[in-house]
């Protein structure tokens, strides 16, 4: 009867088994980046209205870019000095803090950081951000994750897709020669 039993699920399973699986399963590129255009669509609506009532909660007014990046100059410097342009090094103090609970993140700790805009590696957003910025004006900036450090943050104290708040004070522009 043990034998029986045996031979039986032997003899199930090699005719169980009669279609080979497939290899490789296909997938469609244009499946895979619709689904990634509303995931993106979804996170870029959720953090716009997390930024919209934080704004509004601090009753601030600010300018929206093309981007996405808020800013409001608080403190006006030289209205005389021209804004930065690609090329020009700027130097800037500094900190930055997550909007969700305000935590402190990086900060220039009043010495003055500098970087070439349009050059060197900063966050993409800072350097669109000091385009719109005299020396001497002080501003808060807010950034999308998009704008600052992206889906994955800095891997230390930027968690993943988290927009930022920047309090930013140009000390000094450097005209490109």
């Amino acid at each position: 009867m043990h034998k029986f039993t045996i031979l039986f699920f032997v003899t199930v399973l090699m005719f169980s088994c009669k279609e080979k699986a497939p290899d490789v399963i296909e997938v469609k590129y244009e499946d895979i980046k619709e689904n990634m255009i509303e995931m993106n669509r979804g996170w870029t609506e959720e953090e716009e209205q997390i930024i919209r009532n934080y704004i509004r909660r601090r009753n601030w007014k600010m300018t929206t870019s093309g981007t996405g990046i808020r800013y409001m100059v608080y403190k006006k410097g030289d209205t005389l000095s021209p804004l930065a342009k690609e090329g020009d090094i700027v130097f800037v103090n500094y900190e930055i803090r997550l909007l969700e609970g305000d935590t402190l993140c990086y900060s220039s700790e009043g010495e003055p950081e500098s970087f070439m805009v349009a050059m060197d590696h900063v966050e993409n957003g800072m350097h669109e951000v000091v385009t719109y910025l005299r020396k001497g004006d002080k501003a808060k900036v807010i950034m999308p994750y998009n704008r600052a450090y992206g889906l994955i943050g800095d891997m230390d104290k930027i968690p993943p897709q988290a927009p930022l708040v920047y309090d930013l004070e140009v000390m000094d522009i450097k005209k490109a020669e």
